[in-house]
């Protein structure tokens, strides 16, 4: 598979996005650990989880603790793999979100997604969104503490603007490696973070890339040009989205989520797709 890079570590250029095997209409372990040892078999060596996956109250960190068993559990080498996680979003019960982005908030996740990931240090970890209540240089500064303290290797933001990747990037003295924020065919308000991206140097993650959970297979159907590519190629309209996000800028890493072994294995496929010019322009249009 084609790779890309985070700050200084090499990763495939499709991630998986752990998310469905946590929440709300998560599949069975056998099935979700099968899906992520899938994604392992293609080459994906990006791996996104938070401690906010999980679907009841008492289970904080259910995604990384189901990462950390799938890759104990497999059977090949895993030494290349970063796992992304994230901290600072909440889910009290019921399904809501709520967002703690108090530096002692972040400092006491770190600490407990070190302990469910069995790491010393985690490998990527983003701030998951910012918080209304708290300054977001306060939030970021602890970013910087977790840096310096060697409990983290790369950081990252999620769910940010322009302006905030720009004070992210100053406040962490150029250390901030990634933005992961929502970008797909119908969600395109995240052009102008793709860009800020692109001109920094830093990996812009896309989550729910192919319309999020339950909307993946109406692709072709929702999007004319994607399905008639598909179509030409013999290939999935998901993976032709794909492959149209890896086209837009180097600094692109889609990170589709996945219930099933079948469809992560289809989407890693999207890394040696290439489109032509005039099929790159007709999705862009959409």
């Amino acid at each position: 598979m084609r790779t890309r890079t985070i700050g200084d570590v090499e990763v495939s250029a499709i991630g998986l996005g752990e998310m469905p095997l946590s929440i709300e209409g998560r599949p069975d372990e056998r099935r979700a650990l099968a899906t992520i040892h899938a994604a392992l078999d293609a080459g994906v060596t990006l791996i996104d989880t938070a401690d906010a996956y999980h679907r009841d109250a008492h289970e904080t960190g259910h995604g990384e603790a189901l990462v950390a068993r799938a890759l104990a559990a497999y059977a090949g080498d895993t030494s290349r793999v970063l796992v992304a996680t994230k901290g600072g979003l909440t889910r009290p019960g019921d399904g809501t979100w709520d967002v703690d982005g108090r530096p002692e908030h972040l400092r006491r996740a770190c600490e407990d997604s070190l302990a469910r990931l069995g790491v010393e240090a985690i490998g990527l970890y983003q701030f998951h969104r910012p918080d209304p209540a708290v300054p977001f240089a306060d939030s970021i500064g602890a970013l910087a503490e977790l840096l310096d303290e060697g409990k983290i290797r790369l950081a990252g933001v999620s769910n940010t603007d322009p302006d905030q990747i720009q004070e992210a990037y100053d406040l962490l003295g150029g250390r901030l490696v990634s933005v992961q924020n929502r970008f797909s065919p119908a969600f395109r308000s995240s052009e102008p973070e793709l860009e800020t991206c692109a001109r920094l140097g830093i990996a812009f993650l896309p989550y729910s890339p192919l319309g999020g959970i339950g909307r993946a297979g109406a692709l072709g159907s929702r999007f004319a040009a994607l399905g008639e590519i598909a179509a030409a190629h013999g290939v999935s309209p998901q993976r032709v989205c794909l492959a149209w996000m890896l086209a837009k800028a180097p600094v692109v890493i889609p990170i589709p989520g996945s219930s099933r072994p079948e469809t992560i294995a289809d989407s890693a496929e999207a890394a040696e797709l290439t489109l032509t010019a005039e099929e790159f322009a007709s999705i862009d249009a959409v």
